[in-house]
């Protein structure tokens, strides 16, 4: 059997042993579907050319797995004994045809060539099956194990895990005058199988593995050509994913860095904003916590006497200094104690007679009234701006 058969069947047994009979049968009536050809170039055909000897012809018999029961098999012609013989290079290949040509072929033993034996073997024994039985070529048949072409093939799978067996012996000496009779054709055997009474093969090997023509799975180039491709496609996709997430990365710290900086100019926008808020809000309340000018010079002309005449009135910060005449200038502090816009009015320096006029010459002064502006929060400093807005 081919490789790609032999391998699904390990599939079915390793993986899912309860499933493998019914899965046999599904990937036969699968490939049913398929050409012959087709089939033969996939491995997943049974199909086979099956040469039996008679006493002056080789009969020659196709065997099909198109059969959903089983393989299926029918003749498809004759070749006399002499023509076998007759020519070194394989003569089959001229009389076949084109479809069925490239096939496996299979020398066809008749039932009494050989010996068949049962026996009961433990699972384990499935993946080594040739191996183990090779140890009871001695105990089960009358031939030596370096006198017969022998295997083994599994009947049934018991319930409690053990397998039925059949053991098929022939002996070398039954078999090598068959081969030496087929002439060219012997080089091109794939396998030497053993019929029942009906005529049908048991699907056994006879041939030693180390005589057996192993044919070269076409798939074999195209199977590591692809698996290359695929192996070099996924580095590709790996690669390119990993340049994708590393633009992505490097996209995202930009946008981080563009965000951030609009970040800090508008905290920095923000800080100024709130620092313009506070300076006017302080600048409002200095100048709502200190008397106007206005308000000084009507309370000056409500408390002075007609007989004062001003030359100057000064305002320096929190100090309200008053230069003039007057008739009265020792009663002026009397006269400018008690008001809510300053306080202490005092004389500065003496007070100087004016010939001119007659009146005395006087400096006063006093210390404005001034309500020291609060502290104002800065988390209402914006809400202070947007009533400002």
């Amino acid at each position: 059997m081919n490789a790609l058969r032999d391998r699904i069947g390990r599939i079915q047994t390793r993986v899912l042993p309860g499933a493998g009979g019914w899965l046999s049968w599904w990937s036969r009536a699968l490939a049913a579907w398929l050409p012959m050809r087709w089939r033969a170039t996939l491995g997943l055909g049974r199909d086979r050319l099956l040469l039996a000897q008679s006493a002056d012809a080789l009969q020659l018999r196709l065997q099909t797995g198109d059969g959903v029961e089983g393989p299926v098999v029918r003749d498809v012609g004759r070749l006399p004994s002499d023509e076998l013989l007759a020519v070194d290079v394989d003569p089959l290949a001229t009389i076949l045809a084109p479809s069925i040509v490239d096939l496996p072929r299979w020398l066809v033993l008749p039932a009494n060539a050989g010996l068949r034996r049962r026996m009961v073997l433990p699972a384990a024994a499935a993946d080594r099956l040739r191996d183990v039985v090779s140890f009871e070529i001695d105990r089960q048949t009358p031939f030596a194990a370096d006198s017969a072409a022998f295997d083994a093939r599994i009947i049934d799978r018991r319930a409690d895990g053990q397998l039925d067996v059949e053991l098929v012996a022939v002996p070398l000496t039954a078999i090598q005058p068959r081969i030496d009779a087929l002439g060219g054709v012997a080089a091109t055997l794939a396998g030497i199988d053993l019929s029942d009474s009906s005529g049908i093969p048991l699907g056994v090997n006879l041939m030693p593995p180390a005589q057996r023509r192993h044919r070269v799975d076409p798939w074999g180039t195209w199977n590591w050509i692809l698996g290359a491709f695929a192996v070099i496609a996924l580095g590709v996709g790996l690669w390119q994913i990993l340049e994708n997430r590393r633009d992505a990365a490097d996209q995202f710290e930009n946008d981080v860095n563009a965000r951030t900086a609009q970040a800090r100019q508008a905290s920095a926008r923000r800080q100024a904003l709130v620092d313009a808020v506070e300076g006017q809000a302080y600048l409002d309340q200095l100048r709502r916590g200190r008397p106007s000018a206005i308000e000084v010079l009507d309370e000056l002309t409500r408390r002075l006497p007609d007989t004062t005449y001003m030359e100057k009135i000064a305002i320096e910060n929190d100090r309200l200094t008053l230069i003039g005449l007057s008739s009265e200038a020792s009663s002026l502090v009397g006269r400018l104690e008690g008001s809510p816009l300053w306080r202490a009015p005092a004389l500065t320096g003496a007070l100087q007679p004016d010939p001119r006029s007659g009146k005395d010459r006087f400096t006063l002064t006093a210390d404005l009234v001034v309500t020291p502006p609060t502290v104002q929060n800065r988390q209402e400093a914006p809400r202070a701006a947007a009533g400002t807005d």
